[in-house]
């Protein structure tokens, strides 16, 4: 019997394509999964696993849908070995059942995992970079330090009955931002008045 897997990662993927690319490859269950390819347990995955029987296959469309990491996809490989279940990823021609499909398929994870590490290392060295020219990851700050200085000046202006003039909704109100906003940056400035 053979299962077919799939997985997409993101909200913007659609499951349809890699559907009925199984359908076609004569797949009797197929299983997808949406979750990232990092992720230890997915739900279909291991369903699919569950109803693979000795002499079945379980089927993916590309290797990288079973995830990313070589130690896991190995680890896969030799679970389905154990119970006499072959893999076959279709885009790759990989058929677990020949010693050269195995044998292939450890070097496509190998690769597999070398581009992920690769971009990993992109993307550090990216945001290193970023931080040498004074730029921080996260969102820009709502107010610039001239506003935040007004804000805590119509924070402590008092009227004349000894009362706040202003109440943090509206000065937060004034600054188009959320009073969590401003009590957020009240707080900042005086832990550095404290300084």
């Amino acid at each position: 019997m053979r299962i077919g897997y799939g997985r997409v990662s993101t909200r913007d993927q659609h499951p349809e394509a890699q559907h009925d690319a199984l359908v076609a490859a004569d797949c009797q269950r197929v299983f997808i999964d949406n979750a990232s390819g990092s992720l230890a347990r997915r739900p279909e995955l291991d369903n699919a696993l569950m109803v693979t029987r000795e002499g079945g296959q379980l089927v993916v469309t590309k290797l990288d849908r079973l995830g990313r990491s070589l130690e896991h996809l190995i680890e896969l490989s030799k679970n389905l070995q154990r119970r006499g279940v072959d893999l076959v990823v279709l885009d790759q021609g990989i058929d677990t059942a020949t010693a050269v499909g195995r044998m292939f398929f450890q070097i496509l994870g190998a690769i597999a995992e070398f581009e992920h590490a690769l971009l990993s290392e992109r993307t550090i060295d990216g945001l290193q970079a970023a931080r040498a020219r004074g730029r921080t990851g996260g969102q820009k700050p709502k107010l610039g330090p001239r506003q935040v200085q007004l804000a805590r000046q119509m924070y402590e202006e008092t009227a004349e009955d000894g009362k706040r003039r202003y109440t943090v909704a509206q000065i937060a109100a004034e600054f188009g931002v959320t009073r969590s906003s401003i009590y957020r940056y009240l707080s900042k400035s005086e832990g550095n008045s404290e300084q």
